[in-house]
């Protein structure tokens, strides 16, 4: 009887988010194919499903040119170190998880070493740049998008692509009651809550979380029945959330179970990103906001080409959800449409009704059993070229 192969899997993830696709996806490839090892770049999630870390990706997330230049040394390290992991040990394959330029890179080492790439979550060339399409093709065998509006881009230069679904549609499924929610974070069943999601990346933090403070500050001076919560990635530490902004006034902080009372929000004020996609997957009425440093704010103007920033507006190509970039995502301007979604029914119930469409949009795809399904594809093609 013939033996099991045993697969070597590389994984390479630069942020959180990533972090926790790789954890799913390396779980869920156990389950579906036996003798596989996995080792590459991930955090805490992707460690304790398994993965042998080569390179820690806590401090690398980058956001625009100004962060690539302070965090440059430890980004080109880690490439080092993952460039020569996949010399000495030939993985069968690499998954490569968003972290767009430097998975880039690694995938062109890796398919000129005879590696078979995987990409998961593609550049979005339908926001800016995408011209840069053509550096994929030549660097990776298949592509796995999380938007379906995605799949002609690859379709027009010839790159097996396939549409998988976003794992937010498998995460986000809250099913506490109210009534263990409010026990759960000792909040008042009675009373109106407003959500503040300032990012998981820490410049986001820094760059946002002041800002939202204050606004929420201002709202609840003329609002002072709402109540309020912080809702944190695991990855910013305490230390970062005192020196960003060492007064919370009335903010219960929220780092575990967010999906559990954000279901029950009025309303919230989210940076930009996923936390947008999942207030829609749930059909809260919410503020956008995001701030860059001043050079990248300036390039990214002259090179993004979308309209809007927020995954739902661009999802159903109109503004539902105001958006407030750079100098206009300020207090005054949070806290007067927070208090628009809060005091006015009509407009609140609007825009809840337009956000029931995104999850329409994305389907009922199970991101992590298809991503897993590609992955096993590929590797036995692998087998039949030996």
């Amino acid at each position: 009887m013939a033996r099991e192969p045993n697969y070597r899997i590389m994984l390479s993830a630069g942020e959180a988010s990533g972090d926790k696709h790789g954890a799913e996806l390396y779980l869920t490839l156990k389950r579906q194919l036996k003798g596989v090892s996995g080792f590459g770049m991930g955090g805490a999630r992707m460690r304790s499903a398994g993965v042998e870390l080569l390179a820690d990706s806590e401090g690398l997330e980058v956001i625009g040119v100004t962060d690539v230049f302070w965090r440059f040394h430890r980004i080109h390290q880690a490439l080092k170190t993952m460039q020569g992991e996949i010399r000495r040990r030939r993985p069968d394959l690499l998954v490569c998880i968003d972290y767009k330029e430097f998975n880039l890179r690694l995938a062109r080492f890796a398919k000129a070493m005879g590696v078979k790439v995987l990409f998961y979550v593609g550049p979005q060339v339908w926001a800016w740049r995408p011209g840069r399409l053509r550096h994929y093709a030549r660097a990776v065998d298949h592509m796995a998008v999380i938007f379906p509006f995605e799949l002609p881009y690859y379709e027009a230069i010839n790159l097996p692509a396939t549409y998988v679904g976003h794992p937010l549609i498998q995460q986000v499924q809250p099913a506490w009651p109210r009534e263990k929610v409010c026990q759960w974070f000792d909040l008042d069943p009675g009373r109106p809550v407003v959500a503040l999601l300032p990012g998981s990346r820490t410049d986001e933090v820094k760059r946002l979380l002041p800002v939202m403070a204050k606004a929420w500050e201002q709202l609840r001076a003329k609002e002072p029945h709402i109540q309020g919560v912080l809702c944190l990635a695991p990855t910013i530490a305490d230390d970062l959330l005192s020196a960003t902004c060492p007064a919370l006034p009335s903010l219960k902080v929220i780092r575990q179970h967010a999906h559990e009372v954000l279901q029950y929000c009025e309303a919230a004020v989210a940076c930009s990103g996923t936390a947008t996609l999942e207030l829609a997957l749930l059909q809260i009425p919410m503020v956008i906001v995001y701030r860059l440093s001043p050079l990248t704010y300036r390039i990214g103007k002259w090179l993004v080409r979308t309209p809007y920033i927020g995954l739902p507006n661009i999802l159903l190509g109109r503004e539902i959800c105001r958006e407030f970039i750079q100098d206009q995502a300020c207090p005054s301007k949070i806290e007067e449409e927070l208090r628009r979604l809060l005091v006015n029914p009509d407009y609140a119930n609007a825009q809840r009704n337009q956000l029931a469409t995104v999850r329409q949009r994305l389907g009922h795809q199970h991101a992590a059993e298809n991503l897993a399904t590609i992955a096993v594809n590929l590797l036995h093609q692998g087998d039949k070229l030996e």
